[in-house]
């Protein structure tokens, strides 16, 4: 690789940091180094690349179009740079497996079977890391991401691991099921996750609209799924996440989506599978039937 042209990797670091943390003070303190630093560091990339890299916006600072590719980039390559770092100095250290899911599928279907991979296999060590958000798995250190979607997703190895197509299940016996379309509960509360639009975009599709009938947003869907429980209205979910309330009877199932291409998927990283990463991945496949 030819280096000639490329500018200080520690101007480069500075000017990452104050993109990502939305300006100078915060990098300085990120990195312990001066305000001043961090902004001649920018200061030497914009007179280097020819153009604005970041720009005053209210009390902080933001990247320009230009600022916003390159920090993306930068961003990138040093989580790669953290990541081999990380492997390399972790190579002979046990440490817990860690594991991204969202809060929803921790608490409705991980947790209540989590005990039985315990009892089997004392010996390793879980640090679940339950958040809505998308993780970068080798820059933030992941061993596994438990992902709802369709995928692929580029960078790391896909494995779909169980079906979570559309469901409107209801507290079971306050609404006779099945029912052929869902226009048939235009007179129910509809309960549904915050911004999840491909939910109602579904249901349109399957008879409801949306527009005539009343709707009841929660931040998260274990808290639509309380409500659900709680006889307010009829929910939209994924199947896998109702399961449990399911099995014990407490709700039902009045439609569900037949063929889904939604599911839950296990990512790692390429050719970074442990032993003990191995024997969890075989336990959740086990768990998913």
């Amino acid at each position: 690789m030819d280096w000639q042209h490329v500018p200080s990797l520690q101007a480069l670091r500075g000017f990452e940091a104050a993109a990502r943390r939305g300006g100078y003070s915060a990098a300085a303190r990120e990195l312990n180094v001066t305000h001043a630093a961090i902004a001649q560091h920018v200061r030497r990339l914009e007179a280097h690349f020819g153009c604005v890299l970041m720009v005053r916006e209210g009390a902080g600072m933001r990247p320009t179009e230009e600022g916003r590719q390159l920090a993306a980039a930068l961003t990138e390559g040093f989580g790669v740079i953290a990541g081999a770092a990380a492997d390399l100095a972790d190579r002979d250290v046990a440490k817990p497996l860690r594991i991204s899911l969202t809060p929803s599928l921790a608490a409705n279907w991980l947790m209540p079977r989590i005990g039985d991979f315990w009892a089997r296999h004392p010996g390793i060590e879980l640090e679940l890391v339950p958040s809505p958000d998308l993780v970068e798995i080798r820059a933030q250190n992941f061993d596994l991401a438990l992902r709802y979607g369709r995928g692929p997703w580029p960078g790391v190895t896909c494995e779909r691991l169980m079906d979570a197509g559309h469901a409107v299940v209801a507290r079971t016996g306050m609404i006779r099921a099945p029912v052929a379309d869902l226009s048939e509960l235009a007179g129910y509360d509809w309960l549904t996750e915050q911004m999840n639009t491909e939910d109602i975009l579904w249901a349109r599709q399957n008879g409801l609209d949306p527009e005539r009938v009343s709707l009841r947003s929660f931040p998260t869907i274990t808290m639509a799924l309380e409500a659900v429980r709680s006889g307010y209205g009829v929910g939209i979910l994924p199947r896998v996440i109702a399961q449990a309330d399911i099995d014990r009877g407490q709700v039902e199932v009045l439609y569900e989506e037949a063929d889904s291409d939604l599911a839950y998927h296990m990512l790692t990283r390429e050719n970074r599978v442990s032993a003990p990463l191995r024997i969890l991945m075989g336990w959740l496949r086990r768990q998913a039937g």
